[in-house]
């Protein structure tokens, strides 16, 4: 008998202490690395997980930290090395760390990370000056094919998206990928007064980078790299001009290499329920950023893809030896 109550007096107690206790979600304490200085892309992004994770009782805290240097190379490099079996340690990344990684010939590379999720992207989009003789994207592919070494395109860092997106328009268009001129800059306000002082022929950015330009007509979008037309827009895009050209700069969060899979499962849970709340939904809308989710091996299948392709295109224009 007293077995039996002590039995039921321990369940009891189990019970309350469950009824007491804070869910997981809360309890969860998280770190984050941005690799990249404070204020650019990666940057945002990892304060902008911070701030809806916390806001929709996903985690308890979430801890940033930036480690800039070459493109992400230095902080991945950290991150694998010093972060193996870590189960509350994030990073984010994107398109731009498979060019820097490729071009550094980093030692570490992204297959030894732990893919958790795609989480945004953004459309790209080729300008020209409002006073430009080119109309449209075949005017540019004509340009292009007339002579590629008088058409300059300006936009950011050798190896990113905008250069690769540089290359893949010659090479959609037919022109030799290798001899493309183009121009990179530190900083959009630069290369943006390039393009409208007519320093160059056409700018390749984020479409938001360019908006309000493209709204007051100062420049002239001439197509978008998106599936299809942006509702809402009436840019075109290269694929309905006849070019195909597809591409998007992605951002996305990975766990570091050694953990468990049930580590893995709470960090994907995790990352999933905070796109799927409203304050995700909101900071999305503010930084004017596409919603891109894509979890578990979907995203681990895709990083791989991605990673074969930009190394191509880089390969192509010589910026990567084979």
């Amino acid at each position: 008998m007293f077995r039996f109550s002590a039995r039921l007096a321990g369940a009891a107690v189990a019970l309350t202490l469950a009824a007491a206790t804070p869910t997981f979600a809360q309890q969860l304490e998280l770190k984050l690395m941005a690799p990249a200085a404070p204020g650019g892309g990666w940057d945002q992004t990892a304060r902008s997980m911070q701030q809806a994770l916390v806001a929709s009782g996903v985690a308890r805290s979430v801890q940033v930290t930036n480690v800039p240097g070459a493109g992400g190379s230095v902080g991945i490099a950290q991150f694998v090395n010093g972060s193996k079996g870590d189960g509350h340690q994030l990073m984010v990344n994107g398109f731009v760390m498979v060019g820097a990684l490729a071009m550094n010939k980093s030692p570490v590379t992204l297959e030894q990370v732990t893919p958790i999720a795609r989480l945004t992207e953004e459309i790209q989009v080729i300008v020209v000056p409002a006073n430009s003789p080119i109309k449209s994207a075949q005017d540019l592919a004509a340009a292009v094919k007339a002579d590629i070494a008088k058409v300059t395109f300006a936009g950011g860092s050798a190896g990113g998206v905008d250069h690769v997106m540089a290359a893949l328009f010659a090479g959609a268009v037919g022109a030799d990928a290798k001899k493309i001129n183009y121009i990179p800059f530190s900083g959009g306000g630069e290369s943006l007064a390039a393009i409208l002082g007519g320093k160059v022929t056409a700018g390749i950015s984020g479409l938001s980078e360019y908006d309000g330009q493209i709204k007051s007509g100062k420049l002239r979008a001439i197509g978008v790299t998106s599936e299809k037309r942006i509702p809402g827009s009436d840019i075109p895009t290269f694929k309905e001009q006849g070019i195909d050209l597809v591409i998007a700069n992605w951002r996305s969060v990975v766990a570091p290499p050694g953990i468990t899979p049930e580590q893995r499962k709470t960090l994907s849970d995790a990352v999933e329920k905070m796109v799927k709340s409203d304050a995700w939904k909101d900071i999305l809308k503010q930084k004017g950023w596409e919603d891109a989710y894509l979890g578990g091996d979907a995203f681990a299948d895709f990083l791989k893809k991605e990673t074969v392709r930009v190394t191509d295109v880089l390969r192509s224009v010589g910026l990567v030896k084979s």
